[in-house]
């Protein structure tokens, strides 16, 4: 039985292009510039770097560079997020006719989560938030803090559905049983669902032989 839907927050729960993540990673290699002295294309260089071999800068930047978590957290959050989001009248539908609980699960700090989910219109759907912290600082896609959510969530693997932007964030879920649905990405074959747009959950809930929400769209 399905318990809790998870989801990531970033261009997860809004799509790509909206702004936030373009801000956040200009203001990633500022920070790089400024706290850790490199150049422009330096930063740049290590930023791609990181991103491709630990998922996330930050898991980079801990492992070569020693810096302070929540200094780095603090300053690459430092943006008006609702400059860039609007409420989303639809998804907050969407997840009104979902009855399972819903977390979300983020990279980002709890601060951050919530001022997305405010500028969404959609917090008052989600009963947990599980945030970089949480995972003592250790970054989505490393396979051993994935049974450390479901610990917080006190549920097994195939009683969650995790909805991802990120493929490569889906496959240690997938190795614990998890539902795996992929949003706005290429994936068939390695995931259970792929959808374009995050509104079309309820379609996802539906295949699945949930309670059939009273909006959304089936899974392409």
């Amino acid at each position: 039985m399905i318990r809790y839907l998870v989801f990531d927050l970033d261009d997860t729960l809004y799509p790509r292009g909206s702004g936030v993540m373009e801000e956040v990673r200009r203001l990633i290699l500022r920070y790089m510039i400024e706290r850790l002295g490199m150049d422009s294309t330096q930063a740049q260089t290590l930023r791609r770097r990181y991103m491709t071999e630990y998922g996330t800068t930050m898991a980079g930047l801990l492992r070569h560079h020693h810096i302070d978590p929540e200094d780095y957290l603090a300053y690459v959050h430092d943006l008006p997020v609702a400059r860039y989001l609007q409420a989303n009248g639809e998804l907050d539908r969407v997840l009104e006719a979902i009855p399972l609980r819903k977390a979300v699960w983020t990279n980002a700090t709890r601060a951050h989560a919530e001022r997305v989910l405010e500028a969404l219109g959609v917090r008052r759907h989600f009963s947990a938030i599980v945030d970089i912290r949480d995972m003592d600082y250790v970054s989505k896609p490393a396979p051993h803090i994935y049974p450390r959510l479901l610990q917080l969530l006190e549920a097994e693997g195939p009683e969650c559905i995790l909805v991802e932007d990120s493929l490569r964030n889906l496959r240690p879920a997938r190795e614990l049983g998890m539902i795996t649905v992929l949003v706005d990405g290429e994936g068939q074959g390695e995931v259970d669902f792929v959808i374009g747009r995050v509104e079309e959950i309820g379609g996802v809930v539906q295949a699945l032989g949930e309670p059939r929400p009273a909006v959304g769209r089936r899974p392409r």
